[in-house]
């Protein structure tokens, strides 16, 4: 998906008419991640609105939807960076900006050899290099699914996680820095609801294009935020668009992020015009698995909760992906990752206990936590997938919480509204 598509879309949402409330639910209480969660009015919920932690610190993150560098005075991230530019590959930025920003790479003259494993030229997830970790593009059980969207949060999405919450799913989810930082309770809501969150970068732009400064502030700062708002330090991450090489891996393995790619690409992001190649793409899937595909290894799909679309869809193919499928998990439950985070007190089911129940419940392979308390508490795709296709190679999740907004959805019904993606 390239960037300029991501800004013509209208951050629409899911409608659900609620037969019941809890009554201790405000529908316009925007101070904490539960009233939050509670607004069904995709107007409200996507309306601006105060949140001191992150207006306190404005001054030290970049700008909202601009290309990260270091901040002048962050010693921090001046001293990190410091210590891990010497492990940089010296491979040149892709094209030149701004047009290789947005995914122009006309004019780039690349070694058909496709030395730099240069996803975008060639899909490649095995680094050249030694001492640098395979991107993760396939999983080692077979016959799953790894369950996951990317761009969040979007800020209508509480009729969508609503519905993940009424099927006990759990999902990881790739949080655009810019979008927690405008949404900060809407990311909370993730860590409440007992899925992995994973970094996607702080503006959404082509990595291979950033110069190494840039690319390590893309990351540093997203993970900062996501920390300063949720509370926990995300370990893994998905490039926008695919766009990596073995020098961005670099820097991503030096900030210690697992790199987790796709094998089929849903190319939801197109919206509503194109409905009838998005199902086809999660059909070829459900196909796939229902055929025996997948019975050596499980394979991940590129979705995303960028709009109304795109998570109707998901909802739309759910039952089907659960039948074809034997577990549908975040992608950490299936790599057996029993620390998600940096931080301590958030822990995943290895895939032998969430597998052990034999239903796929989560009711409790997990240990407790929850974001601190100073917190309550985007755009992705392939411009080179095969779409639904190969392209090479039930529900349990991170942090078992008190899940105080369950009850919002135990009696409402989803209307899988029209949509109104275009600007």
């Amino acid at each position: 998906m390239r960037l300029s598509s991501f800004f013509t879309f209208r951050l629409t949402s899911l409608v659900i008419s609620a037969l019941s409330l809890p009554p201790s639910a405000s529908a316009q209480d925007r101070t904490t991640e539960q009233g939050e969660a509670q607004i069904s009015d995709p107007t409200v919920e996507c309306s601006p609105y105060q949140y001191p932690p992150v207006d306190n610190a404005q001054s030290n993150f970049p700008s909202s939807w601009t290309v990260a560098t270091i901040l002048p005075g962050d010693s921090a991230a001046q001293a990190k960076y410091q210590s891990i530019e010497s492990l940089i590959l010296n491979i040149p930025p892709k094209g030149k900006q701004p047009g290789a920003l947005t995914g122009n790479f006309a004019g780039v003259n690349y070694d058909s050899s496709d030395p730099d494993c240069w996803w975008t030229y060639s899909m490649c997830t095995s680094p050249n290099v030694s001492g640098i970790p395979n991107d993760i593009a396939e999983l080692p059980e077979p016959n799953i699914l790894g369950y996951g969207f990317d761009d969040g949060p979007n800020c209508s999405h509480n009729a969508f996680y609503d519905y993940l919450l009424s099927k006990d799913q759990k999902a990881t989810v790739f949080y655009i820095g810019s979008n927690v930082q405008q949404f900060p309770l809407e990311a909370q809501r993730a860590l409440t609801d007992g899925h992995e969150i994973c970094a996607h970068t702080w503006s959404h732009h082509y990595m291979t294009s950033l110069t190494n400064e840039q690319a390590f502030a893309e990351l540093w700062y997203t993970m900062q935020m996501i920390k300063l708002v949720v509370g926990v330090t995300p370990t893994c991450w998905r490039p926008p668009y695919g766009d990596i090489d073995d020098r961005i891996r670099t820097i991503a393995d030096a900030l210690d992020l697992t790199t987790i790619m796709w094998q089929y690409d849903s190319d939801d992001w197109r919206g509503i015009g194109s409905e009838t190649e998005v199902d086809n793409n999660y059909m070829n899937l459900i196909t796939a698995a229902q055929n025996g595909t997948f019975s050596m290894s499980g394979t991940i799909m590129l979705t995303h909760e960028l709009t109304n679309f795109t998570m109707s869809e998901a909802v739309k193919f759910y039952d089907q992906l659960a039948s074809a499928f034997s577990y549908l998990v975040p992608v950490g439950v299936a790599l057996n990752v029993t620390t998600p985070y940096v931080e301590d007190g958030y822990t995943l089911p290895t895939f032998a206990e969430f597998s052990g129940s034999g239903s796929g419940d989560s009711s409790d392979p997990s240990t407790s936590g929850s974001s601190d308390g100073s917190v309550t508490n985007g755009t992705s795709g392939s411009t080179s997938a095969t779409s639904g296709n190969s392209t090479n190679t039930s529900n349990s999740g991170a942090a078992k919480v008190s899940f105080g907004h369950v009850g919002s959805f135990a009696s409402a019904v989803v209307l899988i509204a029209g949509v109104q993606f275009m600007l």
